[in-house]
């Protein structure tokens, strides 16, 4: 079983940064493919970005160029930058966890854990 914190969320301005945080329990994190994804009001939750056990990493388009995933595994922890932000990037984000075997991880079937989320708000 793994459990997945997210923190970091907030409220900012059009144009503005947040560092998103999750923090995963068990040691085999190294091993999972760890994933964002969204969700806002009155829409299914999307795929934002993912990153392997090694390291090679996925985009959605909305948020190339501005957001980028990186991971710690001496922390357990997986961090989302986003830049640049506009007032369409706001919803509840989600930090997902993908055992080794998966393949499919533009999608939320691709997962096998999920946080709680947390919620940005970006004000025009």
């Amino acid at each position: 079983q793994v459990q997945l914190v997210e923190s970091g969320g907030g409220l900012v301005q059009a144009g503005g940064s947040l560092r998103l945080s999750c923090v995963a329990s068990g040691r085999t994190f190294s091993t999972y493919a760890m994933g964002w994804f969204r969700q806002a009001p009155g829409k299914e939750r999307e795929f934002v970005t993912a990153i392997k056990s090694g390291g090679s990493t996925y985009y959605a388009d909305s948020v190339k160029g501005r957001f980028t995933i990186s991971r710690d595994s001496a922390k357990n922890t997986v961090f989302l930058y986003m830049n640049s932000l506009i007032p369409e990037d706001t919803a509840v984000y989600y930090c997902a966890a993908a055992m080794a075997f998966r393949t499919e991880l533009l999608t939320t079937t691709g997962y096998d854990y999920w946080g709680q989320g947390t919620q940005v708000t970006v004000s025009s």
